[in-house]
């Protein structure tokens, strides 16, 4: 096996002495030969299985040439948005485009199209008529049947449909996309490739097709609201490995969209085997005059310790796409990852994260769901720790002392998320202990969310109460081993069950802390979430209760602005906030008070001490990060804004 870059070129694949690709995968990513972009990892994994893979990274896609660099590929054609959805890529939630795409050479925006799996796909179908295509990747997974689109604010047929592919592989796809090119290989028609769990498909033939949960009509979802919550809710409740049933989908009476079941978790030893591929670790050497690929940055020096999330919080995706079932590397192969990293010519001595999407989830929340899946009905953490959780770090804790040993690093930081509340369902401190001690990089993000009880219940977070209870947690441990380190708070506005009064709650709790955030994120409705069917629907999809939703753009704008009060450009929108909720208190000359009466020159006066850099009552600092993660004395300010006298 030649160690380097897969093809880009047809020279490159010719040098090979291959004749044909067995594969052609098209990319809405430059080509990022690292195991954190998902084209590495499919790519390489076929690989590994004896077929020829060339790469067409973003392709012009207003030029047929364009997908033919490599001909007709053998088996069929592969095609991916990239890392992100693209349309997530492009525009901010106020639907603004965006300056700059991390997954591109030099940052450069406009590489790839909008809705790129439709574009990829229709355009290698205008040229290679008979070919299979298979979609995959965040974007096809995620639209993978009837789904509320926020940029076009309708709700669109499955993308298979619309894309014109032959099949979709959605998650993570290691098992799905084997086994469809052994298919394929063995001379199975890809219209005949119907049993593959992990896959999705059309038919026209119903009777066909066996076990199955019918979903309404899409002509009925698109006519009936509420009707659409209803089979969101059967389309959540069956992402289960174990216990998920095929769904079918119809179109007119006439055409039917099959998902089949979620393929199976990745054992400890294939997730072993999908991180020692033979990457390259880095980004296409043609795109080092171009200034490189930025969002290698961010994951050169981290390690992926896990998958899948049962946190299950009802604004994120990865119940749909990774799943609810925690899978993990062993020590073993982290450790060795770990050594691969410190003789790279630029590490430093710093490993950035050890993580995933939860970083200190590192098995099952349950030995049941190793046999029987998550449960469908309920949750692990929300609203509160399911009796059978195991809470337990010390797996996690031996890891990172294993990392922590290793010659040549200096230190390991965890810089994904951790979930507090399952922080402090493990009786042992150990964790938090190690964390603060070891692993804090100055400050520590959390995420949450919201300060509203009201708020959180619709975000499937726990209640205020216990984020309360972890920030004294965090504090006390930080004095006992005399580390001044800082806690920031992620927060999101105008979220589902927000109303002017839960944001002015949230106001009032940042007053009372004297902090006010750099960055707020403001709901971003995005595919298949429970959050984004709340948006659209108005309902609640797991109790089907009403839910306000705030989704004209000037309340979105006033939600946002009460998080943000301090800044004088904000002092219209607070105001004027203010009057809606009927809390014209808040607007005078009291220390409770969020804004003066005086207009914005007073405002400014009131605020000037502090405005976003933290305001009164909060210990300010110089901070900017360096690779140690400590201070370096330059401008950039950080708070501990939990520090407050009293709190």
């Amino acid at each position: 096996m030649i160690h380097d870059y897969l093809p880009v070129t047809r020279q490159d694949m010719e040098t090979r002495g291959w004749d044909q690709c067995d594969f052609v995968y098209v990319t809405g990513d430059a080509y990022v030969d690292h195991p954190s972009f998902g084209t590495a990892i499919i790519s390489r994994l076929l690989e590994a299985h004896g077929y020829r893979v060339g790469i067409i990274s973003q392709p012009d896609w207003k030029t047929k040439e364009s997908i033919q660099t490599f001909g007709h590929p053998r088996l069929g054609f592969l095609v991916s948005a990239g890392n992100m959805d693209s349309m997530v890529n492009h525009y901010s939630v106020s639907k603004k485009r965006r300056k700059e795409d991390a997954y591109t050479p030099g940052g450069v925006m406009g590489k790839r199209p909008d809705y790129a799996v439709v574009v990829y796909c229709n355009l290698i179908r205008s040229v290679y008529k008979d070919v299979p295509i298979i979609a995959g990747g965040i974007e096809a997974s995620l639209r993978r049947l009837a789904h509320y689109d926020y940029w076009s604010n309708r709700l669109k047929r499955s993308i298979l449909l619309d894309a014109q592919a032959d099949l979709i592989s959605y998650g993570m796809g290691e098992h799905s996309i084997i086994e469809i090119a052994d298919a394929l290989d063995s001379g199975l028609d890809v219209k005949d490739i119907t049993f593959i769990d992990g896959t999705v498909y059309k038919t026209k033939q119903l009777e066909n097709v066996y076990d199955y949960k019918l979903l309404p009509d899409y002509e009925e979802l698109v006519r009936d609201k509420k009707r659409y919550a209803e089979s969101f809710f059967i389309q959540y409740s069956n992402t289960d490995p174990f216990s998920g049933k095929r769904l079918v989908e119809p179109y007119d009476g006439k055409l039917f969209v099959v998902q089949n079941p979620p393929s199976k978790p990745l054992t400890k030893q294939e997730m072993d085997d999908v991180y020692a591929l033979p990457y390259m670790r880095s980004y296409h050497p043609s795109y080092e005059a171009l200034g490189g690929v930025p969002a290698i940055r961010e994951i050169k020096f981290s390690l992926i310790s896990n998958r899948g999330c049962f946190g299950a919080c009802s604004f994120c995706a990865l119940t749909f796409h990774q799943g609810r079932i925690i899978q993990a590397r062993s020590h073993e192969s982290l450790v060795e990852e770990a050594k691969r990293l410190t003789e790279e010519p630029d590490f430093k001595g710093y490993i950035h994260d050890v993580g995933g999407p939860t970083a200190n989830f590192r098995f099952p929340a349950c030995e049941k769901q190793l046999t029987k899946g998550a449960c469908p009905s309920k949750q692990c953490l929300f609203p509160e720790p399911c009796k059978n959780l195991k809470a337990d770090h010390s797996d996690y804790v031996a890891l990172l002392r294993k990392l922590r040993a290793i010659p040549k690093v200096k230190k390991v930081f965890i810089r994904s998320g951790i979930r507090f509340d399952y922080l402090l369902a493990d009786t042992s401190r150990k964790f938090l202990k190690e964390l603060c001690e070891y692993h804090v990089s100055g400050q520590l993000k959390v995420a949450p969310e919201h300060v509203s009880d009201a708020v959180l219940n619709r975000m499937g977070k726990p209640k205020n109460a216990v984020y309360r209870r972890f920030v004294k947690e965090y504090k006390e441990m930080n004095e006992r081993l005399g580390k001044d380190q800082y806690l920031v708070p992620y927060l999101m506005s105008s979220h589902p069950g927000s109303t002017m009064k839960e944001a002015v709650e949230l106001a009032e709790y940042l007053r009372d802390l004297g902090y006010m955030p750099e960055q707020v994120q403001d709901f971003y409705p995005t595919p298949s979430t429970i959050s984004t069917c709340m948006y659209y629907t108005g309902y609640d999809c797991r109790t089907m209760e009403k839910v306000y939703v705030p989704v004209n753009p000037h309340e979105k704008a006033m939600q946002r602005a009460l998080i943000q009060y301090r800044d004088p450009k904000n002092y219209d929108l607070v105001t004027e906030a203010l009057r809606i909720a009927g809390r014209t208190d808040l607007i005078g000359y009291d220390k409770k008070c969020l804004v003066r009466p005086g207009g914005t020159k007073d405002y400014r006066s009131k605020n000037s001490s502090g405005g976003s850099k933290g305001g009164k009552g909060t210990n300010s600092r110089p901070v900017q990060k360096t690779d140690k993660g400590q201070p370096s004395g330059k401008k950039k300010a950080i708070r501990n804004i939990h520090k407050k006298k009293g709190r």
